[in-house]
Order: structure tokens, then sequence, then C-alpha cells
């Protein structure tokens, strides 16, 4: 997979993205519900996570965790864990938890979704219709806590994976979380894609 990496600056140790999710998008008109529709020319790692996300093709979550291996782990330390960003939809399967479960398994490490656990808004609102990361963060405070589901002693360095980066109001808000953990050392990032 071709992609042009990104720095991300947040309070993690170090992160990265692995590529701009879209290259750009025309309206096309409505379709026979009245919705908006579009044409959109994705990079190759957007078009993996558009498949992966919205049309169930699993076999897209090996090739970002090949991707993320080969382009974005070498620029870290020595990881001992993966962790999946919470899911802020409910699904079957989780699309994030996949790509994170096939990274660990490249690294030979343990990949833990539990970690992390995201309240439900009191709300209503969903983060991808607040325009501000301000509003974001507002929206956030408060909803993450760690479950400690890592048996034994000794701290390790974590990498916290996510889909989209946009504002990174929930990245730090995991990062943030994650840090008051006592099994936890460092924590990196790495986003598939960003907005």
């Amino acid at each position: 997979m071709n992609v042009t990496i990104k720095s991300l600056s947040g309070p993690w140790d170090r992160g990265y993205a692995l590529d701009k999710h879209k290259i750009k998008s025309t309206f096309a008109g409505y379709n026979e519900y009245g919705y908006k529709t579009f044409n959109t020319v994705r990079t190759e790692a957007g078009e993996a996570v558009f498949r992966l996300k919205y049309r169930s093709d699993w076999t897209q979550a090996g090739l970002l965790a090949a991707a993320v291996y080969e382009h974005i782990v070498p620029h870290f330390p020595q990881l001992g864990l993966v962790i999946p960003m919470p899911a802020s939809q409910a699904r079957p399967r989780q699309p994030v938890d996949a790509v994170a479960e096939e990274l660990a398994k490249l690294m030979k490490v343990n990949s833990f979704s539990g970690i992390i656990v995201k309240a439900p808004s009191t709300t209503g609102k969903k983060l991808k219709d607040l325009g501000t990361k301000h509003e974001k963060a507002a929206e956030l405070a408060g909803r993450f806590s760690i479950k400690d589901v890592i048996s034994g002693q000794g701290k390790w360095n974590a990498l916290l994976v996510d889909d989209l980066f946009d504002s990174g109001a929930s990245m730090e808000a995991a990062t943030n979380a994650l840090k008051t953990y006592s099994k936890i050392n460092g924590v990196y990032v790495a986003a598939l894609t960003w907005k």
C-alpha cells in the first residue's frame, strides 16, 4: 500500500497517520431517498478504511495492519500491546478491533479491546456532528475509563489504533485515560487515515 505518513501531535509520546482519507469529493446529486450523493476519490488507505467500515470487506483489516506495521511501527520503541480505540457506533464486529488484532499478530504482542471503556453520551450528540475540537472535547469529558484487563505485573508501551484522525479529541481523551493505568508506560498512536 502506498502511503504518505503524517506525524500527529498530542498528549501521546509519538503518533502517526498512514495517509489522508479523501483526495477529493464532488456532489453527484440526490439518490432515490433524497440523500445527497458524492463521487469520492480516496487514497489507498482511505479506500481500504471505507471498504472495511462500510462494505464489511474484512480482508482490508490485514492490509491496513500490514501498512501500519511497515510504515508506522518502526518509528516507535518496543511496544508491548495494541489497543483499539473504543467504537463510537455499535456493530456486530468492530473494524478497528479487527485491524488491531491483525497488527498485534504481526508484532507478536496481544491486542486488548477492553482496556478503554467509553461511556455512552449523556447529551445524545455525535462527535461527527460537532464543529470544533472544543465542542468534541466537552462531549467526551469524563466518558473514558480504564478496565484492568492485563494480568501480571509490569508496565508496557501501548499502541493505540484508530481509523480516522480528525480533531484529535477522541485520541487525546483515550490517551489521557491510558496514562492513568499503572500497567501502561508510554502511549503511541497510529491512525489509519486523517481527515
